[in-house]
């Protein structure tokens, strides 16, 4: 993670609602038939940022791996992702591989606590020209390590991603370009591929990029005919209060999907959002616990409604790296610096679980500002639906008897509401289920 420039983000506006709007959504059981074979947790990846690979033998952000294996556990992703530093794979007098600097990030990838998404970058204190690598020597420095690294990981199943946000390089050094990124990339690739070749090899890894210029731009080169796919990072904690929303990032996901589907003439070009979370705290560019959690529920309901080029999602990041709270970069963690839980590491576990077996999913807006995901998991009907701003409240009940139907909150606490009852619709998503083949038919009103 980086941190971003305050943005422009402008977003859709609300339609007028009138107090006396009533809006009716039905959803009915879909045919076998039309469903996907295969369950959501089987299609993409779920997973959270780490930072074990950082900072050496005992590093400064607090992170220890049997406690970061058992969140991980805990949570049910099946994924994190984590920095795999040349400086600390390459130590003079050593061979390639692990050792006690890098230790910390062995005993995770070693746990099989999840598929391991590893990023192959950074320059090398020790070697010239090397961040970025820029000249030959440099460069065939650097292929030394990726692929040594590479093969030493490689029964652990790992995603290999090209550098971290190369592109918010080119604020500090102009070296940092297009052209530079893309040879280095296609040095590299075949030099992994040789001894993993079952592993993705991922590319651009874009940090914040007003406009998808530098995207635009590596789009326009060959690199992505010999990837495996690309990813990107989305943020939008440094927008204007009312853009600090998923509905936000996922507009944004989803129009730099469209812009790779037209690049490469494959709409379901694999995409990978690496990184995404939204920042506690008391700094400037931040949100509060509560919409932090309610946020990245939605990501995780909407993830199920995604065509296949999405290939998975990872929430920036596991815990808290500091303790100031006016830090921006100590305050992405779900878990607090002491691991004590935030809200999030409820959110992110029951929204998952509502969705992950999920064969069939799709998104539609009964009202403006209400999202409601309707999914089939086998045998049970489902549906999500939430607000998607804070500002913006509703109340939703179910419309006729489903004797079958257990509505609650994402970490409700207390009893569900009775059925028929009308009940708070907000940017906590209410969840509802229905044993076997059902029609949920849904009343939603405005309430400010």
């Amino acid at each position: 993670m980086s941190v971003i420039e305050p943005t422009k983000t402008v977003l859709r506006g609300m339609h007028g609602l009138s107090a006396a709007l009533v809006a009716t959504a039905v959803m009915t059981s879909t045919p076998a038939g039309a469903q996907n074979a295969t369950p959501l947790d089987e299609r993409i990846l779920l997973g959270v940022g780490t930072h074990q690979g950082l900072g050496g033998a005992i590093g400064g952000r607090g992170y220890v791996p049997s406690i970061a294996i058992k969140q991980l556990k805990g949570l049910g992703v099946t994924s994190f992702r984590d920095d795999f530093p040349w400086s600390d794979f390459e130590i003079p007098g050593q061979t390639f591989g692990f050792n006690s600097q890098n230790a910390r990030l062995e005993a995770q990838i070693k746990s099989g606590v999840g598929r391991p998404v590893l990023i192959l970058g950074f320059g090398h204190h020790l070697v010239p020209n090397s961040d970025p690598p820029t000249t030959d020597e440099a460069r065939r420095r650097f292929i030394n390590y990726a692929a040594a690294a590479a093969q030493l990981v490689a029964p652990q199943r790992p995603i290999f991603e090209m550098w971290n946000e190369y592109n918010l390089g080119a604020r500090r050094n102009p070296d940092f370009n297009v052209e530079n990124y893309v040879a280095l990339a296609k040095a590299v690739q075949p030099a992994v591929k040789r001894v993993a070749p079952r592993a993705p090899f991922v590319v651009g890894v874009l940090g914040d990029d007003p406009g998808f210029k530098w995207t635009d731009a590596l789009l326009k080169t060959d690199l992505l005919k010999m990837a495996d796919g690309i990813s990107i990072h989305i943020y939008n904690h440094c927008a204007a209060p009312a853009g600090r929303i998923a509905a936000e990032a996922i507009e944004r996901l989803e129009t730099f999907q469209k812009r790779v589907a037209h690049a490469t003439g494959n709409p379901n070009y694999p995409v990978y959002l690496t990184e995404t979370g939204w920042p506690t705290g008391e700094a400037k560019c931040s949100v509060n616990e509560q919409l932090s959690a309610d946020n990245m529920a939605q990501m995780i309901l909407w993830s199920s409604t995604a065509g296949p080029w999405l290939k998975g999602i990872w929430i920036y990041e596991l815990k808290d790296s500091g303790t100031k709270p006016s830090e921006l970069e100590h305050n992405f963690g779900i878990y607090h610096f002491d691991n004590s839980p935030k809200p999030a590491v409820c959110s992110i576990k029951e929204s998952w679980a509502f969705i992950r077996k999920s064969l069939k999913a799709e998104k539609t807006k009964p009202v403006p500002g209400v999202v409601l995901v309707r999914s089939q998991d086998g045998p049970n009907t489902k549906a999500a639906l939430w607000s998607e701003t804070p500002t913006k409240r509703f109340e939703v009940r179910l419309k006729g008897a489903e004797p079958n139907a257990e509505v609650t909150h994402v970490c409700q606490q207390g009893a569900s509401p009775a059925p028929g009852a009308w009940t708070e619709l907000s940017t906590t998503p209410v969840l509802v289920t229905a044993k076997g083949p059902a029609a949920l038919d849904f009343e939603i009103r405005p309430v400010n």
